[in-house]
């Protein structure tokens, strides 16, 4: 009779401990606040020396924003002057979303292909301080590609993201070279 008292004890404490296991876990997740609704605070960052770096390196004009709100933050920046003078600059947009501006001096059709992640040309432009930006859509981005241009060098420059093209147009008539 000893050894079945023994396993009743153990089974008994079993269940005793997992259900204090639980208890502790149920008061931790009521006590810790957590916000899942909340956006995460995106850090922005300082992109200026990298724009003044791929200015002097880059064989096309480089493109950046000038006069964007203060809500438009800069959260990534690349130039590879190894890799076909690339240059990124990401933003996160007033609403959550993404926009990006990519050049590269890369063959036109693969570089578009990729910085729109799969888009499609489509028939519908439109004229942005003077130039000619065609609408990309269907991918995981929907984009504006500049028209080929001879002040470009040879560079393609696209503005693309998860945003709508509302915001992709304020991005591309925010840019300038100089």
């Amino acid at each position: 009779m000893a050894g079945a008292n023994g396993k009743q004890k153990t089974v008994r404490d079993m269940v005793l401990s997992l259900g204090l296991i639980v208890l502790a876990g149920l008061v931790m997740y009521l006590f810790i606040p957590h916000d899942d609704d909340q956006e995460p605070d995106v850090k922005r960052v300082d992109y200026r020396v990298e724009l003044l770096t791929a200015r002097r390196a880059a064989a096309y004009p480089v493109a950046a924003p000038q006069g964007l709100p203060q809500t438009w933050k800069p959260t990534s920046v690349r130039f590879d002057g190894q890799q076909q003078d690339a240059w990124h600059l990401g933003f996160h947009a007033p609403d959550g979303e993404y926009v990006t501006v990519k050049q590269s001096m890369d063959k036109r059709i693969p570089f578009i292909e990729d910085a729109t992640q799969g888009a499609q040309e489509t028939k519908v432009t439109e004229e942005i301080d003077g130039r000619t930006w065609v609408r990309y859509t269907g991918g995981r981005y929907d984009a504006l590609v500049l028209a080929e241009d001879d002040d470009a060098k040879g560079a393609t420059t696209v503005v693309a993201g998860t945003g709508s093209f509302e915001q992709l147009t304020t991005m591309a008539k925010a840019l300038k070279t100089s």
